[in-house]
């Protein structure tokens, strides 16, 4: 049993973790055609979406209701409705996310209210669906806001009905936030190599996967998954839940259409994605094609390649928590310790990790842990987090190994693939180089390493 640690601090000296309302945007980003709209202050969603256009370096569609100090106090509803009003009206969205923040959840804000106050004041506007999400600052993190949305979009978006299975070739993706556009386009693949054609909720895969349209600019997402297909949900053979944290998610889709789900806490390793390729298996009523065989034994390959570097080495994460359990799980599985892991908010798939502890905290709770490590054992390490571990990394002169968001100092970050066998290999190649660069810089490796060539910035006696 993983002991849960949540230390007693006033404040947050180093944040690792970002916003709910970040993480129910996010969400909307994925379907097609959708406008994510803030209800909060307009510098608040300027900051988000300052985050988002660095991550995906993409331009991203995002709108506030711009509350003010005085609609603060006084209510906001008429800025709701004019903000509806105008997204209608300019850019004719099939979807608008409305999506409150802590201000707004602070000042006491009826989100379902308003909306009704919209539809009566606008009717010509019934075709555009309106999602309510409330996703206070205050609580949670970017995986329960997303989490929230996914929620929130499949008790608008997706009918009521009992006729599961008429698509018997059709299967439903609920997919997380740990998830980049890149596994989301490795999954589709996965799936539609049994033959299977994939419905995935939210899909980031197509709308944030770095594509140019011969549309041009839009002043919606560039992709995603439609409203359409959302609607068809109910009839799909079966649900493939990827995370615990849409757990709820898949409750709610399961009890509003009776199909069938299977679930996963993750796709990292030789053992999830057997498990994985299976059930795809069984549902297509196929044998595993030659090529997911070839992928895996590309994956059994890797493992053996890098066993000798990876074993026994020892990290330090920071993560939202099914990122967290994911990676530790598939590392504990390559013989390396996690000496100290931190995540950012409480979540049922914490417990039974191959951890001692987990601390609900921040990156200042990494690096202390992480210090005492090393004044511990000294050796080599790596240190595995978003983009802000960089400054604790410089810190404790381990390496980074960028993984989450943000990642904001690198390019193609939220492109790569972590899942499936081929991103598992692509992992393992990626630690097993960093600890490779780590072990070359310790004595006596670097001496004999760089005897008879003097260093770059050394000048011959």
């Amino acid at each position: 049993m993983t002991e849960i640690l949540t230390p007693a601090k006033p404040l947050s000296v180093s944040p690792l973790k970002v916003s709910q309302p970040v993480g129910a945007s996010l969400a909307f980003l994925g379907l097609a055609r959708t406008m994510p709209l803030e209800h909060g202050a307009r510098g608040c969603t300027s900051f988000n979406k300052l985050f988002f256009m660095r991550h995906f370096r993409e331009p991203i569609a995002l709108q506030t209701t711009a509350m003010d100090q005085t609609t603060t106090v006084i209510g906001a509803d008429g800025n709701v409705v004019e903000a509806l009003r105008t997204v209608a009206e300019r850019n004719q969205p099939d979807v608008v996310g409305l999506i409150s923040t802590g201000l707004s959840e602070m000042q006491g804000a009826d989100v379902p209210r308003t909306i009704k106050a919209f539809r009566a004041a606008c009717p010509q506007h019934a075709g555009m669906a309106v999602v309510p999400v409330n996703a206070t600052d205050t609580l949670g993190c970017l995986e329960t806001g997303f989490a929230l949305a996914v929620e929130a979009i499949v008790d608008a978006l997706v009918p009521e009905g009992r006729e599961a299975g008429q698509l018997r070739r059709q299967v439903n993706i609920l997919a997380p936030s740990m998830l980049t556009p890149g596994d989301i386009e490795e999954l589709k693949d996965w799936v539609e190599a049994f033959g299977l054609y994939p419905i995935v909720l939210p899909d980031i895969g197509d709308s944030l996967n770095g594509h140019l349209t011969a549309d041009g600019y839009s002043t919606l997402t560039y992709g995603g998954t439609t409203r359409a297909d959302i609607a068809q949900m109910g009839r799909s053979a079966a649900t493939l839940v990827i995370g615990r944290s849409l757990g709820r998610a898949a409750d709610r889709l399961k009890a509003r259409t009776g199909v069938p789900d299977h679930r996963f806490d993750g796709l990292m390793g030789i053992e999830a994605c057997d498990a994985f390729t299976h059930t795809l298996s069984q549902l297509s009523g196929r044998p595993v094609p030659p090529r997911v065989e070839r992928w895996r034994d590309q994956l059994r390959d890797a493992m053996v390649d890098c066993q000798f570097q990876l074993g026994a080495g020892r990290v330090a994460m920071a993560a939202d928590a099914d990122l967290l359990a994911s990676l530790s799980v598939f590392l504990s599985g390559m013989g390396m310790e996690t000496v100290a892991a931190v995540a950012t908010a409480r979540a049922p798939v914490l417990d039974g990790l191959p951890l001692d502890s987990v601390v609900v905290g921040d990156l200042e709770d990494l690096e202390t842990l992480a210090r005492e490590d090393l004044a511990l054992r000294g050796g080599a390490g790596i240190l595995i987090a978003n983009s802000h571990g960089a400054e604790p990394a410089a810190r404790l002169g381990m390496p980074l190994v960028r993984a989450g968001f943000p990642l904001y100092d690198t390019h193609g970050g939220h492109a790569r693939e972590w899942i499936g066998y081929r991103g598992s290999r692509n992992t393992l190649f990626d630690l097993a180089n960093t600890f490779a660069a780590v072990y070359r810089e310790i004595a006596p490796y670097r001496s004999i390493y760089w005897q008879g060539t003097p260093r770059d910035h050394e000048t011959p006696q």
